[in-house]
């Protein structure tokens, strides 16, 4: 049984039958178009009210990724329950008209008196259905239901390949006059109904002035017996299901397969239907909320009530509506007879039609049709309406009983601009906007007032298309705006000045073409370059063309002369015809003037010469004339001739321009989209000219983004968030953000708000990453509207999420017209890529395809990544390099290479795409172009299948969501996926040791571990060893690691580089936006906070901050459930809130976040030193009891860690004891990493406070465990993990031999190079090239690959860079490159300018953070702060004494608070002795200097040690004051080349130092 439905379903005849009423699938319809029927028989027209409402709400939702589904979902739950009550009882729904349908029951017209009670019954049942219906999502259902009975009449019509039917007559006019009457949950009968019914069984109630009536309710007497008397009726319905079909609603539910049936009932379906049947697709995927143009067409005839006489008439219209849809990618939708006559509903752009210029094309269709339906005889008026927009395209109804159709607030406007403005073609203004047809086409028409539809805007009447030259009118469409700079085309513009001033020179023409597609910007460059070309001499005329031009024969010419001959000033025709009179006497015969007749619209009269030329000789008389009248002009003054969209103009045009370049000198600009097609003989000679230069517009600059969001949005700053969104989403394209900002704007999430000073401003985690960009400084130049306007700034609405919101229709109607026009295997490749994300890999893509074979999707990638669909990298830092790279805006070709598609041939296209499906199959990652092709794809799913592909991308991309190979495939949270079981859960133990073995770990059963083979104390390290004795031994030991290196390289060399970054970027966050779509929160929380911690591992912060945010919003969903995951999950989502907020120097926070995790985790953070240690030796005892009881059970032992953030990792483990101790064996390493690192924490945070007995005590306690490892794979790496942090600390301390000596290449460095991991290499050779720079170190500096750069290359890397979201954030770099630049313009005694980058690292100073680079940061900026002390001495201002004093005391509090490393004291010592001096005080002037020079001289600080020499000995002579000396210092340094080249001597380099003047009166020496 279940065999035989499944063949069922599959068969297809059953599938094109649910689309056709009964009354066609077996009817005996003559093969003849048209073709009449007549029969009688009872009509139900049911109308549901509430579903245009509500597609209106989903088409404007800012999340539309269940918007079309929902819809069908609730359109279909009603519309199903109606369907269903009319087939059982009898009823034949003929057609559904959007949210209404027409039902229909056959019979003989003596049979009609039952049947209407059979339908009045049907009528209370539906209405019935919803009066207990809950409303679902804000809907108001109410159904209105109008009953006619009596003679019918069918027709036929169509072509060979499409037909139509509809149902005609005055029961027809009847059923919709008595739905009209109708208020909610009325049942109307028609006057002819009530005739015919048995009114006996009928309570009804009249309606005043009217024959129809209302039905109450039916009275049947108390011994009638509905079911019997149900029964009978239906023995005289034809297709009632009866017998051992009684079960079914429908009997064409049973059709057996036939061949010539199935054609003949396809003609009745739209080709995108039938051809989804053919392909076994799910029709659900026709299902959409869409941007379309409806064009409703409704034919009054002078005949109405007679069917077989307007027969014709329709068949007439519907060929020519058929033969004009076809050529532009339209369809009819319905045909129907509408309150006034007959009407046809099309529709451009559904699925797999839409194609660019849409609307015109509409446009174009609605005048052709309008007025060949004008000139049939029998049609009397000619009505039509055009609206554009979204609306739900979709199949509506049963599953054994549906159609194709559209629903929305746009079909209602154009079915009623249809009706209230009859005789004419009307449009919305969203029509005549989207046109881009001049304004002289259209007419604004008054407005009425029109049932159901608001304030729509508008109305439009479109009066033809036909273009002609109107006099006076602006001819560019764009106008200049003063005030607005036109952004990121400063070389486009600068081309076309240099190509002007060529031009002016010589007497030759030059063209000067810009090609760019849609919303580049064409039309404001050339708008722009009309201002710049005005002047002396010569004239500019510039016209913009849109597509009628192009089949107006001459029109580009035509606007040209008219211009030139000063006609379009004239108001008259009179006017014209004296000024063509004027200009024309010398050049043409008067017996020719009237050749200028039509192009001009003036009268001259007709002569018989003329009137004996044919047209082409016409032709060149005028091109001769006006040939002669441009040569006459340009003698007198240059002529600028430009043309806007350029790919419209007319052939004729173009032949008479590509003569006019040749003999007269005149400079034309045009702008014009990309040709589709091989340009004309005379376009392809202009391309070819030697004086024609073909720009190519590209995208503009991020940069130019920002500034053109600022502008628009009048604010000086917009959060980076909005930021990377509009830069991503436009592409660069200027239209895209304009649409995107608009879409934002809609929705309303802007607030505009002043910005506080970040001094005012309290630091929370919200505004952590008050992250704004700002405006480029050359943008302050331009005035904005508002002064105030500048000082606000924009922010974003709480909780919304730019990532997942809808398109805008426009840009999404771009992306359909790309879509629709690939092939069906095409358009299924990209849909899938779009439900894996914006970047994919081919492995995924191919693992989720259905039915393809490796060979053909690598043929299709290649063709999309040829037709810019997508790109294509061979690795993820391809990727990144790729998306940082700013794509020029512009390329110039001469003789343009737009003519390649004419020169090439197919063969070279072929070894060209060969060559693409190479280089795709090297690439493994996949990129979309465009985000919005992206999301528009993938909107196109529907639920169930979108879960399906996401469920299928997870699976797949599970097993590789962890660190690279190189890492050693760890989680990026320590012990993650154990604590929380995230993944492993469903393995039994067998199986778990199974992949144990796989993997060569050994089981329980083939080793044991006793407790005391971990943490075993070391005697390397006596009690009484002397910190040089450590030394050697530590130096010795990391000599023996290398050797091991280099000698069993197979075991502990990996094989490539670390790929995290990349497995992060393609693998993790695809992963968890995968199971966020298919709502599995908790493990999307797990992957975010997996994301955050992998972010932080790669120094990035704030994308750290965006995606624990995201985990937040998980969090609160997830509050209810209580568990151990739950609550784990919570303690590391705080624990890495207190790492970013540690990072980002906001150590009051960072406390507050921890102790929260630490809470959860039943921990109490420790607030003192005792506390650390109390802590630290509660978890030793703690798990060293732990490894008893292990040892003692034989089961695997657990791991402390050391670090405070840590501490309560231990009780996790012990809580999940029931996990396999090999577990634990592959994470040892990493436990030690955690431990070891701890150690060296706390060593270097003790020495920072100046506790030396213990920080001595916790680096032996690392190298103890350093010890203890094996030397292979992850060991190697702790090991130089030690040696390179112990040289930073080293470093920090001011230990410069021992920080060199384990970090040179012999050491750390050679290590990072052997293990390949190059970020931490060349971190190494930062901190030697520090050591070896205060060393004066040269030759070994210069080794490390660094040189000095001149201060102009330095200003520009930090312009180029500080808004990098990385750099940014690291606020103590930020702070070092800007005090230093300070300090630069300070020494320069440039104030202003030190002021501007003192101010900014200012901001930076209170984000304190434990490393080097914060403590370099902070002493520039205290030398920065001292130098303007000593301008303010200098100066005498009033309170310059106390702002030394407070100078001073914030020098000493940076010593005695240790908040810079002892490296950094001579210094600080240093700047102390010069504050001194300043302030006259001599004593303690000396004591900071030798203070300085002693710790200079035991650090073996070189650099500083001199330097203070320097000071000492400028400050201590009688030499007089030298002015401004630095400026001369700079240009006597000598050039990196002769320093590395041995010829100069240190002492010469040493000198070359800033002395610090002192200008007082008196030398307190």
């Amino acid at each position: 049984m279940s065999e035989l439905k499944e063949e069922l379903r599959d068969r297809a005849i059953i599938k094109i039958a649910a689309h056709l009423p009964d009354l066609i699938v077996y009817g005996n319809i003559s093969p003849t178009r048209p073709s009449m029927d007549y029969f009688d028989g009872v009509l139900m027209f049911v109308d549901i009210s509430g579903f245009t409402a509500m597609t209106e709400k989903f088409s404007t939702a800012m999340y539309m990724d269940r918007g079309a589904e929902q819809l069908v979902e609730i359109l279909n739950y009603y519309l199903s329950a109606i369907v269903e009550k009319v087939l059982i009882y009898g009823g034949d729904i003929l057609k559904f008209a959007g949210d209404a349908l027409l039902a229909l029951w056959k019979v003989e017209r003596k049979q009609l008196k039952n049947i209407i009670t059979v339908v009045i019954k049907c009528s209370q049942e539906i209405h019935g259905l919803f009066e207990t219906q809950e409303s679902e999502e804000g809907l108001d259902v109410q159904v209105k239901i109008g009953l006619a009975a009596g003679h019918i009449s069918m027709l036929v019509f169509g072509d060979e390949t499409r037909s139509y039917f509809l149902v005609a007559g005055q029961t027809v006019d009847d059923v919709r006059r008595a739905q009209n009457m109708a208020q909610m949950n009325d049942v109307i009968l028609s006057p002819n109904c009530w005739q015919l019914c048995d009114r006996s069984m009928v309570e009804i109630e009249r309606i005043p002035d009217q024959r129809a009536v209302k039905v109450n309710f039916l009275k049947p007497p108390p011994t009638f017996n509905f079911e019997e008397f149900f029964a009978k009726c239906m023995t005289f319905m034809n297709y009632y299901p009866s017998g051992d079909n009684k079960n079914l609603l429908r009997l064409a539910c049973m059709l057996k397969s036939d061949p010539e049936m199935e054609l003949s009932l396809q003609k009745y379906v739209m080709e995108s239907i039938w051809k989804q049947i053919d392909d076994k697709q799910l029709l659900g995927y026709l299902s959409e909320l869409r941007p379309v143009t409806i064009m409703f067409v409704n034919l009054v005839f002078k005949d109405q009530n007679k069917a077989e006489v307007i027969a014709s008439a329709i068949q007439d219209a519907c060929l020519h509506v058929t033969s004009v849809l076809k050529a532009f990618r339209g369809q009819i939708n319905k045909v129907f007879m509408f309150d006034k006559g007959c009407s046809f509903l099309c529709v451009f752009g559904f699925p797999g039609e839409k194609a660019p210029d849409e609307v015109t094309h509409a446009l174009e269709s609605a005048v052709d049709i309008f007025d060949f339906c004008s000139q049939v005889q029998k049609i009397h008026t000619v009505s039509i309406g055009v609206a554009s927009g979204i609306v739900f395209c979709g199949i509506v109804g049963h599953t054994v009983r549906h159609e194709y159709t559209v629903i929305g607030q746009k079909v209602n406007i154009a079915a009623r601009m249809m009706m209230s403005y009859p005789g004419i073609v009307t449009c919305d203004s969203v029509t005549y906007n989207g046109s881009n047809l001049p304004a002289y086409f259209f007419k604004e028409l008054p407005k009425k007032v029109m049932k159901g539809v608001g304030d729509s805007g508008p109305f439009y009447q479109c009066l033809g298309l036909k273009e002609k030259v109107v006099f006076g009118m602006a001819y560019l469409i764009f106008k200049r705006n003063e005030g607005y700079p036109l952004l990121g085309r400063e070389k486009e513009i600068q081309y076309f000045k240099c190509t002007m001033e060529e031009f002016l020179m010589c007497n030759c023409s030059r063209v000067l073409m810009y090609e760019g597609l849609s919303g580049y910007g064409k039309s404001q460059i050339l708008m722009e370059i009309k201002y710049l070309a005005q002047g002396e001499n010569h004239r500019t005329i510039a016209i913009a063309l849109t597509k009628i031009s192009f089949y107006e024969t001459f029109y580009t010419i035509q606007s040209l002369m008219a211009n030139v001959l000063d006609l379009d000033t004239c108001k008259h025709y009179k006017e014209r015809q004296a000024n063509l009179q004027n200009k024309v006497k010398t050049l043409l015969d008067e017996k020719f003037y009237c050749l200028l007749n039509d192009i001009f619209h003036v009268q001259f009269p007709i002569s018989r010469e003329v009137s004996r030329m044919n047209n082409s000789r016409k032709q060149k008389q005028l091109e001769a004339l006006f040939m002669k009248i441009l040569e006459q002009t340009v003698k007198e003054e240059r002529i600028i001739f430009i043309i806007d969209e350029a790919q419209f103009v007319d052939l004729t045009s173009w032949a008479f321009m590509e003569k006019l370049i040749r003999q007269v000198p005149i400079f034309i600009i045009m702008s014009l989209a990309p040709f589709l097609s091989i340009p004309c003989a005379a376009a392809h000679a202009i391309l070819k000219n030697r004086n024609t230069t073909y720009v190519t517009l590209g995208a503009i600059q991020p940069k130019d983004i920002h500034n053109k969001v600022c502008l628009d949005l009048n604010v000086s700053s917009i959060p980076k968030e909005l930021d990377l969104y509009l830069v991503e989403g436009s592409c660069g394209i200027p239209y895209y953000c304009e649409e995107l900002l608009k879409n934002l704007d809609h929705h309303n999430v802007f607030i505009f708000q002043q910005m506080e000073s970040e001094e005012k401003t309290k630091v929370t985690w919200n505004n952590l990453f008050n992250y704004f960009t700002k405006p480029t400084e050359e943008l302050k130049t331009f005035s904005f509207p508002d002064e105030e306007g500048m000082k606000a700034v924009c922010n974003l609405v709480s909780g919304v999420r730019l990532k997942n919101l809808s398109p805008p229709a426009s840009l999404k109607e771009i992306s359909l017209v790309q879509l629709d026009s690939m092939s069906l295997s095409y358009q299924m490749l990209v849909r899938c890529a779009a439900i894996v994300g914006l970047t994919f890999t081919t492995e995924l893509l191919f693992e989720i395809l259905p039915c393809w074979n490796m060979k053909m999707m690598i043929k299709a990638l290649a063709s999309l990544v040829e037709s810019n669909i997508f790109d294509c990298f061979r690795s993820g830092k391809d990727l990144r390099m790729a998306l940082k790279q700013n794509v020029a805006s512009f390329k110039v070709h001469y003789r343009s290479l737009s003519l390649k598609p004419s020169e090439g041939m197919v063969h070279g296209e072929d070894d060209e795409l060969h060559e693409l499906e190479s280089e795709v199959i090297e690439c493994h990652i996949i990129r979309f172009c465009r985000p919005m092709m992206q999301k528009t794809a993938s909107e196109l799913w529907l639920k169930d299948q979108k879960k399906a592909m996401h469920l299928k991308c997870a699976r797949f991309l599970e097993d590789n969501a962890h660190k690279c190979d190189y890492c050693g495939n760890g989680d990026f949270i320590p012990y993650h996926h154990f604590i929380v079981d995230i993944r492993l859960n469903t393995l039994d133990m067998d199986t778990i040791k199974k992949m144990a073995r796989s993997c060569g770990f050994e089981t329980e059963e083939d080793i044991t571990f006793s407790k005391t083979e971990f943490y075993k104390r070391s005697e390397l390290f006596p009690e009484n060893a002397s910190p040089g004795q450590i030394r050697e031994k530590i130096l010795n030991f990391l000599d023996i690691i290398i050797t091991k290196m280099r000698t069993s390289e197979e075991d502990i060399i990996p094989l490539e580089s670390c790929q995290c970054e990349e497995t992060l970027e393609i693998v993790i966050l695809p992963l968890a936006y995968h199971f966020l779509a298919l709502e599995e929160n908790n493990k999307a929380l797990y992957y975010f906070l997996e994301i955050a911690s992998a972010y932080l591992i790669l120094g990035d912060n704030y994308m750290a901050y965006i995606y624990l945010n995201e985990g937040e919003r998980l969090l609160k969903i997830l509050k209810k459930e209580k568990s151990w995951n739950q609550t784990f999950e919570s303690a590391t989502f705080y624990s890495l809130k207190g790492e970013v907020c540690f990072n980002m120097g906001q150590m009051v926070l960072a406390k507050k976040m921890l102790r929260k995790a630490l809470k959860l985790l039943n921990r109490v953070f420790p607030y003192s030193l005792v506390s650390v240690f109390l802590h630290t030796h509660v978890e030793k005892n703690r798990h060293f009891h732990y490894l008893n009881q292990q040892a003692q059970e034989s089961k695997p032992p657990a791991f402390f860690t050391g670090n405070t953030l840590l501490l309560a990792f231990p009780a996790c483990v012990r809580d999940n004891s029931n996990l396999n101790y090999f577990f634990h064996y592959k994470y040892y390493a990493l436990a030690l990493w955690t431990i070891i690192k701890a150690y060296l924490d706390y060593s270097l945070y003790h020495h920072l406070d100046g506790y030396p007995d213990v920080w001595f005590k916790y680096e032996i306690l690392a190298m103890e465990q350093v010890f203890n490892l094996p030397m292979k794979g992850e060991g190697i790496e702790i090991v130089a993990y030690m040696a390179d942090t112990l040289s930073y600390i080293k470093l920090l301390m001011g230990h410069l031999d021992l920080s060199i000596e384990l970090g040179k290449a012999s050491r750390a460095c050679k290590m990072w190079v052997r293990l390949r991991n190059y970020n931490k290499y060349y971190m190494v050779l930062c901190r030697l090239s520090k050591s070896f720079f205060l060393k004066s170190n040269f030759t070994h500096f210069s080794l490390l690959g660094f040189v000095y750069r001149q201060f102009e290359e330095c200003l520009d890397f930090i312009s180029q860079n500080e808004d990098n979201r990385i750099l940014k954030f690291q606020s103590g770099l930020l702070l070092a490159l800007y005090s230093s630049v300070a300090i630069w313009y300070a020494r320069l005694q440039d104030w202003d300018k030190f002021h501007v980058f003192f101010s900014r690292a200012k901001h930076l100073v209170p984000r304190r953070t434990p490393t080097i680079l914060y403590c370099q940061g902070i002493c520039r900026y205290m030398e920065g702060k001292v130098l303007y002390l000593q301008k303010q001495m200098e100066e005498q201002i009033e309170n310059a004494q106390e702002n030394g004093v407070d100078m001073l005391k914030n020098l000493e509090s940076l010593v005695a608070q240790n908040t810079t490393g002892p490296i950094f004291y001579p210094r600080i010592y240093h700047l102390m002795a010069y504050v001194c001096i300043l302030m006259g005080d001599g004593h303690n002037c000396d004591f900071f200097l030798n203070q300085a020079l002693r710790l200079s001289e035991t650090q073996g600080n070189v650099l500083e040690q001199s330097w203070l020499s320097m000071s000492k000995e400028w400050w201590y002579s009688s030499a007089e004051f030298v002015e401004a000396h630095w400026p001369q210092t700079v240009r006597s340094l000598p050039s990196w080349d002769r320093i590395l080249s041995g010829k100069v001597n240190m002492q010469e380099v040493q000198r070359n130092k800033f002395l610090m003047r002192v200008n007082i009166l008196d030398n307190p020496f």
